[in-house]
């Protein structure tokens, strides 16, 4: 019997217990049970991992913040704004560390300007020279004033210029009495000077950013570049490792371009790859007289398109049709999955821009108006794949290009079995969630015809498109054997084969036999994918590092093929083994029984199901094969057929 003050002790401290409040309990129960370290533990740990997800919704949220200034910084930048920015001020915006390559100078312009500078002579001086001239009196020089007006073109170099030009004709008077008279260079950029739109004399363009859009026959204006540059000598901003994009689609940056960061080039004369838009970035590799245009799609039969191309990315990957994604699947559409973007925007994204389209009415206005703002900022031009001979056109007057540099094939176009069209109230839904490229394209189709009735005409611009296909017609008779493309199965050059990407079937061409060389060579160019392109002429920019690359390549493919070898010839021994175990043990059971002590109360029983009578057969079975093989072989020598059997049999060893 415990004692009457243990005993009431214990009832009052069960009763406290049992009165007492729940966190009273849990407290109690926490700091005086067994188990409380137990407890201490967990919480601590708890708090660890609450903790934890409270700084990373935190930091994501600074992120999205920092990214939403920035784009919005992008998208009101001034136009002001011409050359590149600041090393330090980019890194400041954006957080990045690149190589920052020295700005080529066009040297051709500063020679134009000054060979079209006149100097300011005196009356005497005039007559002096005019009496030396044998001809007629020669052409008056202009005036101070608009020399002066002229020198204003460069204000940093004006005094500079003036006292060059002095002291050149206060020295050489007789030699040059007449800048004017001088023969000016026929070929000063490579090309000679050709008549504008306007009827106006032009330079033709070496310095050129195309911004290359998905799915919008950007692959052929991509050929038609590489082959001009290709032809003329010109530099390619092509990306690292010989890859075919940009590093898409992170935002562009100087260190993407090969030879950048190694400085092994000087100047970079056209950047046309995939990439995501970065004003700044691109501006600090190209020089300020670049020219930069891109191409638009209409989204409705754009995005039938990527839904057949892009089949596999998250967004489209559960769906069977584009009609159940814009049912079901937009409800499901996380934009921050990678792949995703090309489901929703993708024009806006390529731009560089925020391709999330605001849910109301007012924000979309807003936002679609700074897209537009940004793209007319950063862009000369804007092509329409929907006419796609007028937007070549265009394009040749705006580059002051020949009509032969801008003939083309289709590239990496569908097959008809590979397209479906897309009924009306599908298409009204595809505009609604691409709201912002569907603004984005109403604008620029209808400044793409201003711009064309404001230059050529709609006349003459039907006259030019009727000579490009009329030209384009008769190099696809002397070019092609099937007159157009074909599918990849009947490609029969393998090096000539698309790519083939998603449930889409990419079509090729084949090339008429009994070409001349310099036609053959021509014809090859045109149809040659933009894989194969791009990895010639990083060959023929970068001839070591191709090297280094496919002697790399060579050596990961041999490694490959070994390891396949060794797979195979491992599988044949195995399934080799297997047979000869088996009938091994099928023609020899009762030659296995007699050397098992089967009277053994341990013994195993011999049954086919027994993975270890098995395993006792091999080794019997091995030993005496082995050993009448190696009796015959001594017997007889010249037996190539024992020799067979004993080795195949060797593999039945453990």
């Amino acid at each position: 019997m415990l004692p009457s003050h243990r005993t009431a002790g214990r009832e009052r401290r069960a009763f406290q217990w049992r009165t007492a409040s729940p966190w009273t309990t849990c407290v109690r129960f926490a700091c005086f049970s067994r188990l409380r370290f137990m407890w201490f533990t967990l919480m601590v740990l708890t708090l660890v991992c609450v903790a934890l997800q409270m700084l990373g919704v935190v930091q994501q949220a600074r992120t999205s913040k920092v990214l939403n200034f920035v784009s919005e910084q992008l998208v009101r930048m001034p136009t002001e704004i011409q050359g590149p920015m600041k090393r330090k001020g980019w890194e400041d915006l954006w957080s990045v560390s690149a190589t920052v390559v020295e700005e080529p100078t066009d040297q051709h312009a500063l020679i134009e300007d000054l060979t079209s500078f006149h100097i300011p002579v005196s009356e005497d001086e005039k007559g002096h020279t005019s009496r030396k001239q044998d001809t007629s009196s020669p052409e008056r020089l202009e005036d101070t004033t608009n020399n002066n007006a002229e020198a204003n073109k460069y204000p940093q170099m004006t005094k500079a210029l003036v006292q060059n030009q002095l002291w050149l004709h206060q020295e050489v008077p007789k030699q040059i009495p007449n800048l004017k008279q001088l023969k000016r260079p026929a070929n000063l950029n490579g090309t000679a000077k050709r008549p504008g739109p306007t009827g106006a004399e032009c330079q033709p363009k070496k310095h050129i950013v195309f911004l290359k859009t998905h799915k919008t026959a950007s692959s052929t204006i991509l050929n038609i570049l590489y082959r001009y540059g290709d032809s003329h000598n010109l530099t390619f901003a092509l990306p690292l490792n010989m890859q075919s994009q940009l590093f898409y689609p992170a935002f562009f940056a100087t260190h993407f371009v090969e030879g950048v960061r190694t400085r092994a080039l000087k100047e970079f004369h056209i950047l046309c790859n995939h990439m995501r838009f970065n004003s700044q970035e691109v501006r600090k590799l190209m020089p300020e007289d670049t020219f930069y245009f891109s191409i638009l799609r209409d989204p409705t039969a754009m995005m039938e398109s990527l839904f057949v191309y892009y089949k596999s990315i998250p967004a489209f990957r559960l769906v069977k049709s584009l009609e159940e994604f814009l049912n079901q699947g937009v409800r499901y559409f996380n934009a921050s999955v990678p792949s995703n973007q090309y489901a929703r925007n993708i024009l806006t994204f390529d731009f560089g821009l925020n391709n999330t389209a605001p849910e109301k009415e007012t924000e979309l206005d807003r936002r679609s108006a700074e897209v537009i703002a940004a793209v007319e900022r950063d862009f000369s031009l804007i092509l329409i794949s929907e006419y796609f001979d007028e937007s070549m056109i265009l394009l040749q007057h705006a580059l002051c290009w020949t009509l032969d540099d801008i003939l083309s094939f289709r590239l990496n176009s569908r097959s008809k079995r590979s397209r479906r069209p897309l009924n009306p109230e599908t298409a009204e839904r595809v505009k609604l969630w691409n709201s912002l490229d569907w603004r984005l394209y109403q604008h620029f189709n209808a400044t793409f015809w201003k711009r064309i009735d404001s230059t050529l005409g709609r006349t003459k611009l039907q006259q030019e498109v009727e000579l490009l296909r009329e030209r384009r017609g008769k190099l696809e008779q002397t070019c092609l054997r099937d007159g157009g493309a074909v599918d990849p199965a009947q490609v029969q050059d393998s090096s000539l084969k698309p790519f083939q990407y998603g449930a889409a079937v990419i079509q090729g061409y084949n090339l008429r036999p009994g070409l001349s060389n310099e036609t053959s060579q021509l014809c090859q160019k045109l149809i040659t994918p933009e894989l194969q392109y791009t990895s010639a002429l990083y060959t023929k920019q970068f001839p070591q590092l191709a090297a280094a690359r496919v002697a790399l390549a060579k050596k990961i493919a041999g490694l490959r093929n070994a390891a396949s070898t060794h797979r195979a010839v491992k599988r044949n021994v195995d399934k080799l083994t297997e047979m000869n175990v088996h009938a091994a043990f099928t023609n020899n059971t009762s030659r296995v029984k007699t050397h098992i002590d089967v009277g053994d109360k341990h013994s195993i029983h011999l049954t086919p199901q027994s993975s270890n009578v098995h395993s006792v057969a091999k080794q019997k079975i091995s030993h005496d094969i082995l050993g009448k093989s190696h009796k015959q072989i001594t017997e007889n020598p010249s037996d190539t057929s024992v020799r067979k059997e004993a080795k195949n049999t060797a593999l039945l060893r453990p």
